[in-house]
């Protein structure tokens, strides 16, 4: 059949990347990416690489869910038919379904389809998604991890105001919402009030907590207040959504349409974090970007900044992206990032320069 792009092959495999720095914040340390790979050719010859990852745990189960089951389901389909083959998928583990292993795993196998598309067409990703602009702000969270103390979280704020970028992010969660306001005062006090300054607690609060110390942090004029609470805890963000002017940011721990469609609807979420390898890949992304534009909330995505940064400048509610380097160990090249702005790569497919030799001696399984 003429044009048909069938796929002959589909292969994942595990690479560890370790931590470009020591990173903790309320509940937990940042070990190592497990980078979950996807390579799949078609019978033209063409192929496309996608990939995932988790901070340390679980990478083997999500291998096992691509090899035993999903990849399986590819073979002989139109690579073409990105949005219903993510749906085949979906439709095919409800069992395991909505979760975080099959939400990693999908994710690994749209993106790598997302890739042949833009490589088909001859367009990089931010186009082809969207295409709404080439660039977009820039906010650090390297240097406002949990562990750090004031002095260095006010050196690396400085230093970012040199950059150019438009914000930091600082983690909370303290013994005490005393140390945490503290912490955000020192660094409101050192950069002045044309930075934006997000604190984050990793879901590490009650809502009684959050709404306490989201008063305390209200007087930094704090851009928003990331992950107060365990994300299952809709009534909880919405009650402190209620109490505080600080735009309440949720997502990155969600992993269906349906959960946003929830927060929004309740008026929890001012900011949408959602991640592309938490949400399932690039076609759900989308999805959760154009819903958040409904409610006119700005999406604001989690990590994975070498992707995000096309995805962002393809929705015209797109933010911010988060710089948290984690992928030079095994790319050719990096973020291009001009006057505080991440600029979306201009080259067909993802736009990601995998150094596939690196690749190789990271893999380990």
């Amino acid at each position: 059949m003429i044009g048909v792009a069938v796929l002959v092959s589909a292969e994942a495999y595990l690479v560890d990347v370790p931590v470009e720095t020591v990173r903790t914040d309320a509940m937990q340390s940042f070990i190592k990416q497990e980078t979950l790979f996807v390579e799949l050719a078609c019978d033209d010859g063409m192929a496309g690489t996608g990939y995932s990852y988790t901070i340390g745990t679980g990478g083997r189960a999500v291998l096992s869910m691509l090899r035993d089951h999903l990849l399986p389901e590819l073979l002989g389909r139109d690579a073409r038919n990105v949005e219903g083959t993510w749906r085949a998928l979906y439709d095919s583990t409800r069992a395991t379904s909505v979760g975080a292993i099959t939400a990693l795993a999908m994710a690994a196998v749209d993106l790598a389809l997302w890739d042949l598309r833009c490589l088909r067409a001859g367009e990089p990703l931010w186009r082809l998604a969207g295409g709404f602009r080439d660039s977009v702000p820039l906010y650090d969270t390297e240097g406002g991890w949990l562990q750090l103390d004031a002095d260095e979280l006010v050196s690396s704020a400085l230093e970012a105001r040199e950059q150019g970028w438009k914000g930091v992010k600082l983690k909370v969660g303290r013994p005490t919402g005393v140390e945490d306001a503290a912490r955000v005062r020192a660094v409101r006090e050192a950069i002045g009030d044309d930075m934006d300054i997000m604190v984050d607690a990793n879901q590490s609060m009650t809502a009684p907590e959050a709404i306490r110390r989201a008063a305390l942090l209200e007087p930094y004029d704090v851009a928003w207040f990331e992950e107060p609470l365990p994300a299952d805890d809709v009534a909880g963000h919405e009650r402190l959504a209620a109490s505080t002017r600080i735009p309440v940011a949720v997502g990155e721990s969600m992993y269906s349409i349906g959960h946003f469609r929830e927060y929004l609807h309740r008026g929890a979420a001012g900011i949408v974090q959602v991640d592309v390898a938490r949400i399932g890949g690039i076609t759900p992304w989308l999805k959760v970007a154009h819903l958040a534009e409904a409610f006119n909330v700005q999406v604001c995505p989690h990590f994975l900044m070498e992707i995000h940064v096309s995805l962002v400048a393809a929705v015209p509610n797109g933010r911010y992206v988060e710089h948290i380097p984690q992928l030079r160990a095994i790319t050719t090249d990096q973020l291009s990032i001009v006057d505080g702005h991440a600029v979306a790569p201009d080259r067909p497919g993802l736009g990601i320069a995998w150094d596939r030799d690196r690749v190789d001696d990271h893999r380990v399984a």
